[in-house]
């Protein structure tokens, strides 16, 4: 095997991979030994010629996504052990057991030490998702080591990498099966039924992450008349209908609204408490008025770089002026943002900032995050991207 690209840090910089983050950024960097392509792996030292890691190598600001830090060669072998250590993870969480719950995230990206990779499982379905040049190489390994582990569980695996790999990679990702085949699935979630079309929706099908978040909104829906803004497949709308007055799913995507409607026959029939309106959120918020008393704001990310997160902060400020003016007194407000580049406070900061804008006196019941199958690498907080506030109104 011929020697492998040598990547040298700065003098000072190699603190960042001796407390355990997992990337290395090109502006660390003070030369390269070799002409690595994107996606080959590459071993980083430090100044002094010291072995730090290895990991996947691609231009752009963040150069090297770490794969090992104690020199681990990863193969095949490592990879398994990765991924059946993801698994061990989730049913050590009560997940891979719960009958009233069969979609989960298998494998989170750098929460599960796999930076990269994304493996959503849809009652038998694995949905994998990549987003570095070096794991969409590695696809089809990933999935024989998936039908190793899950054995009669898994009935079918599809890559959805087609646009998550860069385009300037000159590779180019492919939407396909790697094994068997499937058409839209029916998962449980908490005893609701969902419909997924993996292939056609956002991400690889449905907003996981949002789970938990989902469960708590049920305690405050009963005999209110709910408004679910950015509403994609009705998840927060079918939790709501249990024991709403109302239920309004709004999105700008006949789509999403036609499936959100779908969803809710699944678990409801034909119930008139819900109607799927196509609307662009920002117009459809400029009059309500008072006719909600609960209002979910789970819009897409504003800000994926850190170049747009001053207009990201001012989006999420003017979406929740809208809502915080025209919820009727005593209403309940779940806000989200699922930008990575959001910190939790630059949130809350932006929601303040809604809030003494309209006047009215608001109080902060419970701070959300994202759920255990989505965890957080304590050596690395951008992965806690999910962040939301419930809100009373007075």
């Amino acid at each position: 095997m011929s020697e492998r690209v040598k990547i040298i840090l700065k003098s000072g910089k190699d603190q960042s991979p001796r407390r355990y983050h997992p990337w290395i950024f090109s502006g660390a960097i003070k030369k390269i030994i070799g002409y690595p392509l994107e996606g080959d792996i590459v071993d980083v030292f430090d100044n002094k010629d010291n072995l730090l890691a290895n990991g996947h190598y691609q231009p752009g600001s963040i150069a090297v996504r770490i794969l090992s830090f104690n020199g681990t060669e990863p193969d095949t072998g490592f990879f398994r052990k990765r991924i059946k250590r993801a698994l061990d993870y989730r049913a050590s969480t009560g997940l891979t057991g719960d009958q009233s719950t069969n979609v989960y995230r298998l494998v989170h990206a750098e929460g599960d030490n796999l930076p990269g990779l994304i493996i959503d499982f849809y009652n038998g379905v694995a949905v994998m998702q990549m987003h570095s040049v070096g794991m969409y190489r590695l696809r089809n390994e990933f999935a024989q080591i998936l039908k190793e582990l899950l054995g009669e569980r898994i009935t079918a695996i599809y890559d959805k990498s087609e646009t998550t790999i860069p385009h300037m990679s000159g590779v180019a990702g492919v939407n396909e099966f790697l094994y068997g085949s499937s058409g839209p699935v029916i998962v449980s979630e908490n005893g609701f039924k969902f419909r997924i079309d993996f292939t056609a929706g956002q991400k690889t099908g449905f907003f996981i992450d949002q789970r938990d978040n989902r469960r708590l909104l049920g305690e405050f829906t009963a005999g209110r008349n709910v408004l679910n803004m950015f509403g994609y497949t009705g998840g927060f709308s079918v939790y709501a209908m249990k024991n709403a007055s109302l239920v309004d799913t709004v999105d700008s995507s006949a789509y999403a609204t036609d499936l959100a409607a779908e969803n809710i026959r699944l678990n409801f029939g034909d119930d008139g408490r819900h109607r799927s309106i196509q609307a662009d959120a920002f117009d459809f918020l400029n009059d309500i008025n008072d006719k909600y008393d609960l209002i979910i704001l789970d819009p897409p990310a504003f800000a994926k770089h850190n170049n747009v997160l001053a207009n990201a902060l001012q989006g999420y400020k003017r979406l929740n002026i809208k809502a915080i003016e025209q919820i009727k007194p005593g209403g309940i407000i779940f806000t989200f943002s699922c930008s990575q580049v959001v910190t939790r406070e630059n949130f809350r900061k932006s929601v303040f900032a809604a809030a003494a804008n309209t006047g009215r006196n608001v109080k902060i019941l419970y701070q959300m995050s994202q759920p255990p199958d989505h965890p957080v690498n304590i050596y690395h907080p951008e992965s806690e991207y999910l962040k939301g506030l419930v809100l009373y109104v007075e």
